[in-house]
């Protein structure tokens, strides 16, 4: 089956860095050479008024282009992926950031990496995000999704949080801690991987629930089915300054007797990786893993 060939180019990136705005230039004058036609994200465009392009929202390019390619760290994938996740535009990374989990070109390879993608040689993938719903009764006091995880913690002051967990409508703890980590596959590598979560591959269909520093012990983390609907309920006691975020990027209160709920949502992410990405490769490679058992004796 052929693979599909990238014309309209969006790009989107951090305006204040100036090393994601650097590769930007080296990208925009790669891609006018390959004859593509390139759109900016309209947060950037005044960041590069030199190269004359046309600028559009995330959503605009969504529904314009073929190929999205954002520049900077995991995210500002992250932030993209939630909005461009109901166009079904596949998402290109290159690492201008940290770690580079979902980034994965580096900034040295743009011009060889992304001449694959164009040139059809490159693998697909799909990872799923999550919706979350604060519900008050019938009404709907909030939304949100993420492709990382969606994390309930205390606010400003410091102090645990009482709250009971439900999956597919049973009951499974009433749990006293620091908060809880709802995480995709994708995100177990973040948040999650940091309070002691499991590592799950990008295609499996699992959620993981990790507790933040859990009063019991015995409260590990769990996984389950990634079609499972989670619902959280606060203890009346403990509601006040309690709030929820997705990816870390956006932040919504919780209030007494508000539910949470979260499910797997309708539209998933498509990543594109040049050929010969590798996922074991990139967790050795950030996770400092030894590519030789011997390297490991003393």
């Amino acid at each position: 089956m052929s693979q599909e060939k990238f014309r309209n180019i969006g790009l989107i990136a951090r305006s204040e860095s100036e090393q994601a705005l650097y590769s930007l230039r080296q990208l925009i004058h790669f891609l006018h050479g390959r004859d593509c036609t390139v759109i900016l994200d309209k947060n950037i465009i005044d960041s590069l008024p030199e190269m004359g392009l046309q600028a559009a929202s995330a959503a605009q390019m969504g529904e314009a282009c073929d190929l999205i390619i954002v520049v900077g760290g995991d995210g500002s994938l992250l932030g993209a992926a939630r909005t461009l996740s109901r166009f079904d535009v596949p998402v290109l990374g290159v690492n201008r950031g940290h770690l580079g989990f979902l980034t994965d070109i580096l900034p040295s390879e743009i011009e060889s990496r992304v001449g694959q993608v164009l040139d059809g040689d490159y693998t697909t993938e799909k990872r799923f995000l999550l919706d979350l719903e604060v519900r008050r009764g019938k009404t709907v006091a909030g939304e949100g999704c993420a492709l990382n995880d969606v994390v309930l913690l205390s606010g400003d002051s410091v102090h645990m949080i009482d709250f009971e967990l439900m999956i597919d409508g049973h009951f499974v703890y009433g749990q006293r801690s620091d908060g809880l980590i709802i995480s995709t596959p994708t995100g177990s590598t973040a948040y999650a991987l940091s309070g002691g979560g499991p590592l799950l591959h990008p295609s499996l269909n699992a959620i993981v629930m990790v507790p933040i520093c859990p009063h019991t012990l015995s409260n590990r983390p769990i996984v389950v089915d990634g079609d499972s609907e989670i619902e959280i309920r606060l203890d009346k006691a403990h509601a006040e300054d309690v709030q929820i975020t997705c990816d870390g990027q956006s932040t919504l209160p919780v209030m007494q007797g508000e539910v949470i709920r979260i499910r797997k949502a309708e539209h998933h992410i498509r990543l594109i990786h040049p050929e010969g990405y590798d996922y074991y490769s990139i967790l050795r490679a950030k996770l400092g893993w030894s590519e030789n058992p011997r390297n490991n004796r003393c």
